[in-house]
């Protein structure tokens, strides 16, 4: 009898539903987001050892973790909205602010995995600084904070929007969608785009996706006028999306240098086991052309 062996993947995802892609939710989710975004000015006005530097690190930290546990795109962003969120209405001691990391991780991974991050592994991943208990309790007083309200509109949301809405081939957009995305990962780790909307840092991060890999001349709306049709879809000014666009591509070149030269993963960023190697540096970045 001959065995026939078949490898199925273990996390199943869920396949893209194209009836989402109507105007109608994009005009609903647009409207929506302004009630997602986080104070501009909680460093100022709500924190008082909270500083812009200590949010980029644990970002950063936040961001690897998703990238070694392969969690889905939008769970990096989702975590960083619920952390902004926090903070802009709670002050919290700087002890805490990994703590809180990792219950926003937490909580966005319950929202958009199948298989959610489990609170004993992102424990581990503090090295062990925090407990399990500490983090489930950290849960429920950030559900409070939030009012229940997890159901935020991110810049990962509208990218499909924007690609439905381009004439492409499917290839074509599967590379601009990984840019974009890889964009996106970086401005949510950066306080600077705290102001921005969700729709205009994804239509930057689109944007500077198809400049970056000079495919500008593959179809006519993706030329001079990318822009101005991008701005026409969220209704923003031009000239502002244009201003976004450059301050994702000068934070795109600053990754860059900092990737190029080398360094060492810092040790609370690792598994607990050994030769585990943490990515450093965001992904899918090298190959852009700025």
């Amino acid at each position: 009898m001959e065995l026939l062996c078949c490898e199925v993947d273990t996390i199943r995802r869920a396949h893209l539903d194209r009836n989402l892609l109507t105007d109608q939710v994009l005009q609903t989710m647009l409207k929506a987001e302004d009630n997602c975004c986080p104070s501009t000015n909680y460093f100022k006005c709500v924190q008082k050892e909270i500083l812009p530097y200590m949010r980029k690190i644990v970002g950063t930290w936040m961001l690897e973790v998703c990238e070694e546990q392969k969690c889905e795109e939008e769970v990096f962003p989702l975590a960083m909205n619920y952390l902004d969120r926090f903070l802009s209405v709670e002050p919290l001691k700087k002890n805490r602010l990994q703590l809180l990391g990792a219950t926003c991780m937490f909580l966005a991974s319950k929202m958009k995995e199948t298989i959610p991050l489990t609170a004993e592994k992102l424990c581990i991943y503090t090295d062990n600084s925090i407990r399990p208990e500490e983090l489930l309790l950290m849960e429920l007083v950030i559900l409070n904070k939030l009012k229940w309200d997890l159901a935020s509109v991110t810049p990962h949301d509208f990218i499909e929007h924007f690609l439905n809405k381009m004439s492409l081939t499917d290839d074509t957009k599967q590379i601009i969608r990984k840019h974009a995305q890889t964009f996106v990962a970086l401005c949510a780790t950066d306080v600077n785009f705290i102001s921005n909307p969700p729709s205009m840092v994804a239509a930057g991060s689109v944007a500077a996706a198809i400049q970056g890999l000079n495919l500008t001349n593959t179809d006519s709306r993706l030329s001079s006028q990318c822009l101005v049709f991008l701005s026409q879809v969220i209704k923003c000014d031009p000239d502002c999306l244009r201003a976004c666009q450059e301050q994702i591509e000068l934070l795109l070149e600053s990754s860059l240098r900092q990737a190029s030269q080398p360094t060492t993963c810092p040790t609370d960023t690792k598994s607990g086991v050994e030769d585990t190697d943490l990515s450093c540096t965001p992904t899918d970045v090298r190959d852009v052309n700025i």
